[in-house]
């Protein structure tokens, strides 16, 4: 598996810590930065994370920014993405589960960073249950 993860500034300190948790379950990580505490503009990390997940470089991503809602906006602006804004196991569980969520969203200035491996442990052990959830997940793209 491979995932892919951006972040701004306010991300950037709960970052590496999740990369070495995915590279501890051997997943493959597409890092699209940031790199340092300074200050950047969030899409321009989202973008590119969202196209990987898009094209099929990667089968999930993860992305930081200090309340999860500006990285998820921008990367569900791609047709092909579904992002969510978790700040609970339960919430990441069941984005997978009903709603096929392919990117998960973290809010880092809201969870303790124990919070948000838990997080992203619970999106990657859970799966999209199709059947009555299939109908609405087609539902969101725009025609």
């Amino acid at each position: 598996m491979t995932i892919s993860i951006g972040c701004d500034h306010a991300g950037f300190p709960y970052k590496d810590s999740i990369v070495r948790l995915l590279k501890k379950r051997s997943i493959e990580v597409l890092d699209f930065g940031t790199n340092s505490p300074a200050s950047v503009d969030y899409p321009d990390f989202v973008h590119p994370a969202a196209n990987a997940v898009e094209s099929g470089r990667a089968q999930l991503g993860i992305l930081l920014c200090g309340s999860g809602n500006g990285v998820a906006m921008t990367a569900n602006k791609h047709q092909g993405i579904r992002a969510a804004v978790c700040w609970k196991t339960e919430l990441a569980k069941l984005a997978r589960q009903h709603n096929n969520a392919n990117m998960l969203a973290l809010p880092v200035r809201f969870i303790s960073k124990r919070m948000a491996l838990s997080i992203v442990n619970a999106f990657l052990g859970s799966n999209f249950e199709g059947g009555r959830h299939e109908g609405r997940v087609k539902k969101i793209a725009c025609v």
